[in-house]
């Protein structure tokens, strides 16, 4: 059930960190570079120049952090969704162990970065447990197994991780960690008004012209004139960027959190504490709150996108078919945001022209997205170091496909049948 007079479709996040309200500023007539969009890509990039003496000024169409990198699960992960086979098969063997490196990376760069600037957003290396929806999915993560990193638990010993008998075992994935990704974006916000950047809230590019030496961005405020722009929308990418909203596909992630539960109910089903994840082609994602007191539970609940009582309420079905012994626990919280998918499955980053971009974080934006601002940033200094195996495969999109999925809600009904016939 619902929980009357307390039920909220803001993210939980929001409750200990909620969106800055920040003041109004001018627009500056010229910047070294403009960056579009203030989550975690966007911040990253900033950061980077900022810190390197030149001037910076971040466009946000709404309030700073009110679009996904608030509204996420908080996990960290190093998960590239393509495998080496099927990355090598694509790219070659050199950019394919390149691209499963990034991944690693960009796990490490998120531990070391929050540590390093003492940012406190309830970091933890907890692990992942992967649950097998099928016997044929245990197999698949037994190939990925090194005794290390990764490790099985089989089925008899399943409830040692997760307390359910829904699933057929799974993997452990050690290196992966979860944070409080308000607390994080709060932290972040802070540090790149402290390097110097100005950050400019309901100031939306609508109009962006390119010559051969800057960019002239339009906003409703005026324009501003830049050395570079760095694109960081991801899951809003809008008309303004044609030609990258035809390479993302939107698609909404949905979350509930529980009211605060017995901490012994709360052992019993996450005993090891780990975030958790499943098998499935539509995955669920859950784990505890930073203080151990609520579930909180994540996925896709229909083929189209929908509001967030209706998503809640299913989101709790699906999660009591688990977790049978949280059916009279009352939802607190639902809501929702925007991850972007790519064809190929692969996060990209690149320029065309003087515009910069990185996005398409395939559910994995927290590391990926902090890890590809970075070096987004450094690319705009022209530094080395921000090369990536990301930016070598081509960024591809579909014929007819303007930004608008509407080949997904037929997509999503198929991976479910799917799903449910085990294959």
């Amino acid at each position: 059930m619902m929980a009357p007079g307390e039920f909220k479709t803001t993210p939980y996040w929001w409750d200990y960190a909620p969106p800055a309200q920040l003041p109004p500023a001018d627009l500056p007539a010229a910047a070294d570079a403009v960056v579009i969009g203030s989550g975690y890509t966007g911040l990253h990039a900033a950061l980077k120049i900022a810190r390197a003496g030149r001037s910076v000024v971040i466009l946000e169409k709404g309030v700073p952090g009110e679009g996904c990198s608030t509204r996420n699960g908080g996990q960290v992960s190093t998960s590239i969704k393509p495998k080496l086979a099927k990355l090598t098969a694509r790219h070659g063997a050199e950019t394919a162990a390149g691209i499963i490196a990034e991944g690693i990376a960009s796990r490490a760069f998120v531990e070391d970065f929050v540590r390093d600037e003492g940012i406190a957003c309830d970091f933890r290396t907890c692990g992942r447990f992967h649950a097998a929806a099928t016997p044929k999915a245990y197999a698949e993560l037994e190939k990925l197994a090194d005794g290390e990193t990764v490790t099985m638990v089989p089925r008899d010993r399943q409830r040692e991780e997760l307390g359910t008998d829904a699933y057929h075992g799974g993997a452990v994935f050690h290196r992966h960690a979860a944070l409080d990704p308000g607390l994080y974006h709060a932290g972040l916000l802070a540090r790149v008004q402290a390097a110097g950047a100005v950050v400019l809230p309901q100031t939306p590019a609508t109009a962006i012209d390119e010559a051969a030496d800057g960019v002239t961005v339009t906003t409703p405020r005026g324009t501003i004139r830049a050395r570079d722009l760095v694109l960081a929308t991801n899951g809003y990418t809008g008309e303004v960027t044609p030609w990258h909203r035809r390479r993302t596909i939107p698609i909404g992630s949905y979350i509930i959190a529980t009211e605060e539960l017995d901490p012994a109910l709360v052992k019993r089903l996450f005993p090891t504490g780990r975030v958790a994840s499943d098998s499935r082609r539509v995955v669920y994602y859950y784990r505890t709150s930073p203080d151990g007191r609520r579930i909180l539970f994540g996925g896709r609940t229909s083929a189209g996108e929908m509001g967030a009582e209706v998503a809640g309420a299913r989101l709790k079905a699906s999660m009591c078919a688990l977790f049978p012994e949280l059916k009279d626990a009352a939802i607190t919280h639902s809501w929702m945001g925007f991850v972007a998918y790519t064809f190929d499955e692969l996060a990209h980053t690149g320029r065309r022209g003087r515009v910069h971009h990185a996005m398409g974080y395939c559910g994995s934006g927290v590391g990926m997205a902090s890890y590809l601002g970075m070096k987004m940033g450094l690319r705009v200094l022209g530094d080395p170091a921000g090369e990536t195996a990301m930016s070598r495969p081509d960024f591809l999109t579909r014929p007819l496909y303007t930004g608008d999925p509407w080949f997904l809600p037929a997509a999503v009904s198929a991976y479910r049948v799917l799903d449910r016939m085990g294959v």
